[in-house]
């Protein structure tokens, strides 16, 4: 039924391109086809609405027929990704005839102002009514025009800065909210709590306990009550304990985004007769735009009805979720949610108005979010220019927002592919498959001996709910139940529990810099001021001595973003500290300055007691071109009290100042300053500075930033120190001992980064490092990469200049048994993945430092070492991080703030020792799910075994032998196997990743054959033994024979009982009482060889309570065996024989387990003997990254270094890294799966 290629008319992308990508068919349901479901659900008891629940597209597929999505009533989404899951959606009219205000238009009017709103497009004629569909809390409509559905709630990218301005600067008629309320949608994001009833009806309907209720129903009508009973309680307990988590996460994620979510603001709506003011509304989530000059108040408190476009007037003052677009407001200071990467205070500018068809966010470029107020965001202060309140466009509501999406990324979390849970799913489906065997086998040895229909039934399904063990799903969750509690104790908190089995076959961790390796705070070490073209001594401010008056100290007391709130001063720590070190002060507000003809929303800052002598009374921050990390640089318009000139001062990265500079002002040795200082782990920013004339200009606001960004003189360096943290060092030192890769994706200077990771040892002494350096095409000149080995930069001869896959042969071979590592910025970054693509991957094989990279940047990086393969750790401080910390497998986060939601991982120690900590225990919850996945398989094969041999003779075990095994030994081992706590030592390799491996298959085959063979030889041999008697045929002569060890009434009352069975006397025999001893000391010993200690785990011994119970359960089991005891012969439906032969099946079980232990540990489990097999058979790694690296090894010309490659010919070759991962075992993915698109969905949801 699913469309190879489908018609454009029944088929549409919902957004494309982006990371919720959908398909959507469109589906016409059909009466005939409706009743026919309807008919088969009733003859089935309800099963094929349970498969209907289970696959969505067959309810769609058979209730439906293809048709144009024009005409659809109802869609079905399916994922572009490598899960094709599917989706069943109803398409909902609405009408706006049911509006207090109709709309009456002509079929060509538009129905709302904005040429390029879809809604006008949405609304067909002359039924006036919208077709639309609620996607993971987004509304998308029909667009008529381009036939696909488009969301609404957001305000138009195409729209130009002109267009916001001049038609929704004024508001909106009432008829217009009105009908945009109803098409948006309530403005909300809400996160409604679960009912307890719908979580559990959808942990019930779950395939496995569906098969585990059909399973227990067959066994209580058979009369395993005991058994059955300790199960039901089991299961209840785990879905009790599952719902209750799950209702804790909704109860948690909801009052999160209540919490922070209700606003009040005042209305305005324009309205004949002029604007009116709507009683005060409560909003709970938008985005907007500033434009108007005033000022605004936020107060808490919730509402739903704001539509895109809307105008709000009012005054702000403490803010909570917003995002606005300011038009015409000098300043407004506020704190950016954390979430967008802004922890700090940071400054709104307002949306230029400028006759433009261009889009406004490509007329600001990089810089467009300067203008608007994102959802979460606090107004912490703003200053009115003039009369009048701010106005500002609501351009995104509810989960449209940003805010939005960082909630709805957490309810519907982008899937992940962990091989583990695929493999574990073909392995229940083979187990499936055995009992499906076991039904026929059952079946046809019934039929043979002319059993009833009814019992043959019955005792063929028996046979085949035997190879599925219902404990298994509360076994496997029982590793990550242990993990996550042992990291809570280490104050790493987790809110995605399954990527903790992840976090053990991370082979690669992306680090933050700042905050993260070092310090947070920064420490003010110097300033180099440059006069007459030169660097003069530098100012150190450890001296005490105060920063003699100048351009370079007005600079440092005025560019900046300051402002003061309760009396601190609140801003960008940098910022803060270089204010602090000229010894000014920032003047109370309520000082006026108007009489010197300053505005009243300037800051004002002034030399403090410990200031040096300034000619200056005070400076006013007249205006700022605010700091954006994609231009990295600010600029501030000033004026010294009483001038009648301004004065332009720039901060920012020195080699973005220095572009800005005259070239005569900037010191011919400037580069070999700068890199002086980042060589010594110093972050340094550069500052600039040109006298402004007033004439032209009768406004500080109509400066452009082009006009005042240019023709600067260059007035030195400010040299910033940042320690690394004490912990740095050690934990990169023990990660590069398990050979696990470290990098830095860092915003700061390249040269500084470097420093950092050499001194923090992230670089080893003694590696080289290549910096690479891409530029974009300029003119004719093409795209090029120049590859600059930085130890001998300055003595190297001139660059040679060469193509891409030269391959020339005659090359020497540099350095090839060195170490190398790449170093590039966010800026080269760029240029490579766009016109170098293939290079991209040979440089992030050896790529150790990305500086300035945006946040953009550092989820694209983390992406692309997930496509060679790479489990991919990121830990961050939580600020610009977000994104990064949501894409890789495992996110720490160092950070509380609220960005930390988005991360799986939370460490309330602010250091990276949490990341060891998390792959050691990552680790052993991955061996332990390993573990307690092959002895339940091992469990369900000895009994389907054990339980086939005696079906032979129409026999099987009895209740209480079964519930010996079942519920004192395998339950209890399952529960308690996973709690043996982590080897506190990284090992330098990892466990392995996937269950279909040479070595587990062999483990899982072997111990099958062993238990086989004991059986077997049990089974046949007992009846070759001179006191065997068939007992079910000779009853009487049995009895005569044994009624000198027990009473004639007890064993023919446990000859006719049959204990429950349907098949008197089916219990009773010499065969079920010598393989039930085998049978339980193979479960035993199976838990005993798969809870495997060191490397990744503590030694067995150290689980007390594992090691308790094996040890408990093989006494009883040794004193059931040989205690002629006759309650316990009685109760457990044993015959009793003679101590030889007792013995001879005991030392048969210890053979077994000499064996089994020898095969596994000796040669299953050893490591270097399967490396030799591989060698041997030639067999390699499929992982994509160990394909570059062989590749890269055999090339002679690989790495390049001091040359330039363009980018108009071939492919070049490639070069390893051999300090890193040099001898990984197993591989872990096949080459065309992109790694790192994990589910989130609890492992039994999936199946």
């Amino acid at each position: 039924m699913e469309e190879e290629h489908p018609k454009r008319s029944h088929w549409a992308l919902l957004n494309p391109g982006e990371d919720h990508e959908l398909e959507v068919f469109g589906y016409q349901t059909q009466n005939v086809r409706r009743a026919l479901c309807l008919l088969g659900s009733v003859l089935s008891c309800g099963f094929l609405m349970l498969i209907f629940y289970w696959r969505p597209q067959w309810n769609v597929w058979a209730h439906c027929a293809p048709c144009p999505l024009r005409e659809a009533d109802v869609v079905l989404l399916r994922t572009t990704d490598e899960f094709q899951k599917y989706t069943r959606k109803k398409v909902i009219c609405l009408y706006l005839s049911v509006l207090k205000n109709p709309i009456h238009s002509n079929s060509g009017d538009a129905v709302v102002g904005g040429r390029h709103s879809v809604i006008n497009r949405a609304v067909l004629k002359p039924e006036f009514k919208v077709r639309c569909i609620q996607v993971q809390k987004i509304r998308y409509v029909w667009d008529d025009v381009e036939e696909r559905f488009q969301k609404v709630g957001l305000l138009e990218d195409s729209n130009s800065c002109s267009d916001i301005h001049h038609t929704f600067g004024s508001g909106l008629q009432k008829e217009e909210q009105e009908m945009r309320r109803l098409i948006c949608g309530p403005n909300a994001i809400e996160v409604e709590i679960q009912p307890i009833w719908k979580l559990l009806v959808k942990q019930v309907l779950n395939p496995f306990y569906v098969f585990q209720a059909f399973t227990l129903t067959l066994w209580l009508s058979q009369g395993y009550i005991e058994y059955s009973v300790a199960i039901i309680i089991l299961t209840v307990i785990s879905i009790i304990l599952s719902v209750y988590d799950l209702r804790q996460q909704s109860v948690n994620l909801h009052n999160l985004v209540e919490g922070h979510n209700k606003i009040q603001v005042t209305v305005h709506t324009k309205e004949e007769g002029g604007w009116v003011a709507r009683p005060p509304v409560k909003q709970q989530g938008m985005e907007m735009g500033p434009l108007e000059e005033g000022f605004c108040a936020l107060r808490c408190c919730p509402s739903k009805s704001l539509e895109p476009e809307r105008l709000l007037k009012h005054s702000l003052s403490l803010g909570q979720p917003y995002g606005w677009v300011w038009t015409q407001t000098q300043r407004g200071a506020n704190g950016e949610p954390s979430s967008l990467g802004e922890s700090i205070p940071v400054t709104k500018t307002p949306l230029p108005q400028v006759e433009s068809s261009m889009p406004w966010k490509t007329h600001s470029l990089e810089d467009y979010r300067r203008h608007v107020l994102f959802c979460g965001t606090e107004v912490i202060q703003t200053k009115p220019v003039g009369p009048g309140p701010v106005r500002a466009v609501v351009l995104q509501t509810g989960f449209n927002t940003a805010k939005g999406d960082l909630v709805r990324s957490i309810l519907y979390p982008r899937p992940l592919n962990f091989k583990l849970y695929s493999d574990a799913f073909k392995f229940i489906v083979f187990l499936a498959f055995l009992g499906v065997v076991g039904f026929f086998y059952a079946f046809g040895v019934y039929m043979y001996h002319g059993t009833s229909a009814r019992d043959t039934v019955t005792m063929s399904l028996l046979l085949l709910t035997v190879s599925v063990p219902p404990v298994l799903p509360a076994a496997l969750t029982t590793g990550i139940f242990y993990a996550q509690k042992r990291l809570k104790r280490k104050k790493i908190f987790c809110i995605s529990p399954q990527r903790i089995n992840m976090c053990g076959q991370i082979n690669l961790v992306c680090f933050d810099k700042t905050g993260t390796l070092t310090e947070e705070g920064l420490d003010l070490w110097g300033a180099a001021p440059v006069m007459r073209n030169c660097f003069q001594a530098v100012h150190s401010f450890t001296s005490g001595s105060a920063l003699p008056w100048g351009p370079l100290c007005g600079a440092m007391a005025s560019c900046h973003s300051l402002l003061v709130l309760d009396g601190t001063i609140q801003g960008d720590p940098l910022d803060v500290k270089m204010f602090e070190g000229t010894g000014w002060i920032i003047e109370d507000s309520s000082v006026d300055y108007s009489g010197s003809g300053i505005p009243a929303s300037s800051v004002i800052v002034k030399p403090g007691p410990g200031a040096s002598q300034a000619p200056a009374k005070a400076v006013a921050i007249l205006h700022q071109f605010p700091f954006s990390s994609g231009l990295q640089r600010m600029s501030v318009i000033t004026q010294q009290l009483g001038s009648d000139h301004f004065d332009a001062y720039m901060k920012g990265a020195p080699e973005m100042v220095a572009s800005f500079c005259r070239a005569e002002t900037v010191p011919s040795d400037f580069k070999k300053e700068l890199k002086r200082y980042t060589l010594q782990g110093f972050r340094v920013i550069a500052l600039a500075h040109k006298p402004l004339p007033a004439e032209g200009h009768s406004e500080v606001g109509t400066y452009a930033r082009e006009e005042v960004e240019s023709e600067l003189t260059f007035l030195g360096l400010l040299i910033m120190e940042n320690r690394l943290k004490k912990e740095t060092k050690p934990v990169l030192r023990e990660l590069s001992s398990a050979r696990i890769r470290t990098v830095m994706i860092t915003g700061d200077n390249l040269q500084t980064a470097i420093t950092v990771a050499k001194n923090s040892e992230m670089i080893p002494p003694g590696n080289k490092v290549i910096v690479i350096e891409a530029n974009e095409p300029e003119g004719m000149a093409p795209a090029s990469v120049t590859w600059q080995l930085l130890e001998s930069k300055e003595q190297e001869p001139r660059k040679k200049e060469t193509r891409l896959h030269m391959g020339d042969p005659g090359l020497p071979e540099v350095g090839r048994a060195d170490d190398y590592h790449f170093a590039m910025s966010g800026k080269s970054y760029q240029v490579v993945a766009q016109h170098f693509s293939d290079l991209l991957p040979k440089i992030l094989l050896n790529g150790a430092i990305f500086a300035r990279m945006s946040p953009g940047q550092k989820s694209s990086l983390v992406e692309e070492f997930q496509k060679l393969n790479y489990y991919v750790g990121m830990c961050g401080d939580g600020a610009n991080d977000c994104g990064a910390l949501k894409m890789a497998h495992a996110g720490i986060s160092l950070s509380e703030q609220e960005a930390s939601v988005a991360s799986p991982f939370t460490s309330k120690t602010a250091n990276i020792e949490c990341v060891p900590h998390l792959i050691r225990e990552g680790r052993a919850a991955l061996v332990s799910s390993f573990g307690v996945f092959k002895y339940l398989t091992m469990y369900g094969i000895i009994q389907f075994i054990g339980t086939s041999l005696l079906y032979w003779q129409l026999q099987l075990f009895g209740n209480y032998q079964y519930l010996m095994q079942d519920v004192a030994i395998t339950l209890m081992v399952c529960l308690t196997m996973s709690s043996t706590h982590a080897y506190p030592k990284l090992a330098p390799y990892r466990p392995a990743g996937q269950l279909i491996s040479p070595p587990l298959l062999l483990s899982v085959f072997l111990n099958t054959c062993f238990s086989g063979i004991v059986q077997i030889w049990a089974f046949l041999f007992v009846k070759q033994q001179p006191w065997y008697c068939e007992v079910y045929r000779y009853r009487q002569c049995f009895m005569a024979n044994w009624s000198d060890s027990f009473s004639n009434a007890s064993v023919d009352s446990n000859l006719t009982m049959g204990n429950g069975t349907l098949i008197q006397n089916s219990i009773l025999s010499f065969e079920s009482t010598t393989l039930w001893p085998i049978t339980t000391f193979n479960c035993i010993m199976v838990a005993f060889i798969f809870s495997k200690g060191k490397p990744f785990r503590k030694p067995v011994y150290t689980n007390y309570l594992f090691s308790f119970l094996l040890i408990s359960a093989l006494g009883v089991t040794i004193f059931i065996m040989f205690a002629d005891i006759q309650v316990i012969y009685s109760g457990m439906e044993f015959i009793p024989t003679i101590m030889s032969w007792r013995i001879s099946v005991l030392v048969a079980s210890l053979v077994q387990f000499c064996v089994a232990y020898f095969v596994e540990d000796a040669i299953l489990q050893n490591r270097e003997l399967w490396l030799l097999i591989k060698k041997e058979w030639g067999v390699r790694s499929k992982s994509q990254y160990r394909k570059w690296q062989r590749k890269l090894a055999q090339d002679p010309s690989w790495p390049p270094m001091n040359r330039t490659d363009y980018s108009e010919e071939g492919k070049n070759g490639f070069y390893s890294n051999p300090a890193h991962e040099n001898s990984e075992p197993t591989p872990i993915q096949k080459a065309t799966e992109v790694v790192g698109h994990v589910t989130e969905q609890h492992f039994w949801t999936r199946l």
